[in-house]
């Protein structure tokens, strides 16, 4: 007969540690803080009180000394999305770079493949990143993997991310709520790949 219980993590099974970054290993690394989530032609569910978190996560991070980096996608130049030369490519103010804090352009879902993002966190000893942004089921989720795929040990903080709905697929009639669809791909990195805290306060402060 199986074993019936409360769902567990296999990094639970595994006895890894569930612990969120340390600030003294942690980098900051904020994927697609982007207009076009929030002005352009992909408005998010929920964007702007993940925006509001991030801000907070950001300021604490920088009260504790932790590197930034802001991650920057670039679509074909006059395409729909991206377009580097138009405004949703831009990053929100807000949560924009201070001082040196370096932006990394990319083209694809992964922050890490064609980027120096990698060499940028190891030159710095930090291997404990910690991931905010958008969207959670797509440059998140693949960035996160990708992470512990290159022997990082990454933390993704939950209100600092958001999605959208998507269409149905596979034969399915109803399309998958923004809100289903964030849980499950939080759920999913918690399973295997990341520490996945609720907000900034992890940090203290």
């Amino acid at each position: 007969m199986p074993v019936t219980g409360p769902a567990t993590t296999l990094l639970a099974h595994a006895g890894a540690s569930l612990a969120p970054a340390e600030a003294s290993r942690a980098a900051l690394v904020l994927i697609d803080v982007q207009e076009e989530y929030r002005n352009g032609r992909l408005p998010l569910v929920g964007v702007d009180a993940a925006l509001d978190e991030i801000i907070r996560l950001v300021h604490r991070m920088r009260q504790l000394a932790v590197p930034v980096f802001h991650i920057r996608h670039l679509g074909r130049p006059g395409g729909a999305l991206f377009d580097p030369d138009g405004s949703g490519s831009l990053i929100i103010p807000a949560a924009g770079p201070r001082g040196d804090e370096p932006v990394i352009p990319k083209a694809l879902p992964d922050a890490f493949t064609g980027t120096d993002l990698a060499g940028r966190l190891r030159a710095a000893g930090r291997d404990q990143p910690v991931f905010a942004g958008f969207m959670t089921h797509m440059c998140v989720s693949t960035t996160t993997r990708a992470a512990l795929h290159l022997g990082f040990s990454p933390t993704v903080v939950a209100r600092g991310c958001a999605t959208r709905d998507l269409p149905p697929a596979g034969g399915e009639a109803e399309p998958v709520p923004a809100e289903l669809l964030h849980r499950a791909t939080l759920a999913a990195l918690a399973d295997r790949f990341a520490a996945v805290v609720p907000d900034a306060s992890s940090w203290g402060g």
